[in-house]
């Protein structure tokens, strides 16, 4: 997220180390982009424009629509997406838009699918002292905001990444809400409240009082986290710990218990954008490699990968069904991104996958904003009793599976 036209990088801030110019735009380029190949070739933008992604020549996305073409994509339920800055939402083989202004990304539904929560960008001016001069700034402040998801009542702001010390203003980074399924708990990546005293970590917002927790989750020399997701039981959060090895991105993903307060780690190197199951037991992720990215199914205990559900290295940011018998993801074709579904036969781990069907055409999706589903609880099957999962003994755990 740029903080701003001439942007604060453009020098060093005479503050903490956490707002020095090389780690706060290391931390920006990590966690934005993504760790360099889980979005191929893209920038942030509208997903539509950045590049062929696959070697062929780029398209205009359409320029306003969300065009469905395919009838199996009428799929049970409503999927959360975002185009050109605003919010869609898809119900079988029709989809409206929620949301206008092109500031808008990364929604998540509520537990109940009464609210979407999703962070809104408006510029405003800003000055904080730089070089050991007072600088004006124009920054990119995100909120995080509430709205019903029939489009009725206005939005509710509940956190403000601005910082105001001593008359100056400042902005912070909120990114990627996860919301608890009792809904009392959004776990955001930011550096928020004071950025200059933070690195861009998992952090949770109680929703009643307004107050931001740090759970201090460990992290690998100031790189930070991302893609943080609830399982269905509340009773663990999966995070992705960045790490590099020299310029390639090494994600892995790792369960926090904040009942315990201990963390571990799922997966080896090469893992990253954690969606549960619904009853818990797996996890589908995005696998990074040095050619590209592909959906799998991870065990959510040991991280052994169990099944590959693509295979073209342009698939991303995965999203189970709450009816456990499909996953949705992201694809770039030609420079454009569009949502695709694959059902999955069977239980697990013994699945069949179907074949993968677009769900849009030509969309231009938004490659930083991951898709959300939501299903009304009568239309899901039983729930099956979630196993536990053993706590980790401390932070430090080693990685419990290779790539």
């Amino acid at each position: 997220m740029a903080r701003g036209a001439r942007g604060p990088f453009s020098s060093p801030l005479p503050i903490a180390p956490a707002l020095s110019l090389a780690g706060l735009a290391l931390v920006a380029v990590v966690s934005i982009g993504l760790l360099g190949g889980s979005l191929p070739t893209l920038p942030g933008g509208n997903g539509g424009n950045g590049g062929n992604g696959d070697g062929g020549p780029a398209r205009t996305p359409t320029p306003s629509n969300v065009v469905i073409t395919d009838p199996r994509a009428d799929v049970p339920g409503s999927i959360l997406y975002v185009k050109s800055g605003n919010i869609w939402i898809q119900s079988g083989v029709t989809a409206r838009q929620l949301t206008d202004g092109g500031n808008d990304s990364m929604p998540t539904w509520s537990p109940d699918g009464r609210y979407v929560y999703f962070i809104r960008t408006t510029t405003q001016d800003g000055r904080w002292p730089s070089g050991g001069f007072l600088r004006t700034y124009r920054l990119e402040v995100p909120r995080l905001v509430r709205l019903p998801a029939d489009g009725s009542g206005e939005p509710e702001v509940l956190l403000v990444g601005r910082l105001r010390r001593s008359g100056n203003v400042w902005s912070y980074f909120l990114r990627q809400p996860s919301v608890s399924p009792g809904g009392s708990t959004i776990a955001v990546v930011t550096d928020g409240p004071d950025p200059t005293t933070s690195d861009i970590v998992v952090k949770l917002l109680d929703v009643e009082s307004g107050d931001l927790t740090d759970p201090k989750l460990p992290e690998t020399r100031g790189l930070g986290h991302q893609d943080p997701a609830w399982s269905p039981d509340g009773a663990l959060l999966a995070y992705v710990r960045i790490n590099r090895e020299g310029t390639r991105g090494t994600p892995l993903i790792r369960r926090y218990n904040p009942e315990t307060g201990r963390s571990a780690n799922v997966t080896g190197p090469g893992y990253m954008s954690p969606s549960w199951s619904p009853d818990g037991r797996f996890l589908a992720a995005t696998r990074t490699s040095n050619f590209g990215t592909d959906v799998v199914i991870v065990d959510a205990r040991n991280g052994a990968e169990l099944l590959r559900l693509t295979n073209d290295e342009r698939s991303f940011s995965p999203v189970w069904s709450p009816a456990g018998d499909a996953i949705t993801f992201l694809r770039v074709q030609h420079g454009v991104v569009d949502l695709w579904v694959v059902p999955l036969e069977g239980n697990g781990p013994t699945w069949t996958p179907g074949e993968p069907v677009p769900m849009t055409l030509l969309a231009g999706l938004e490659a930083k904003s991951r898709p959300a589903w939501f299903i009304p609880a009568d239309q899901l099957p039983p729930p099956t009793p979630t196993p536990t999962i053993p706590p980790a003994s401390d932070g430090s755990a080693e990685p419990s599976a290779s790539p």
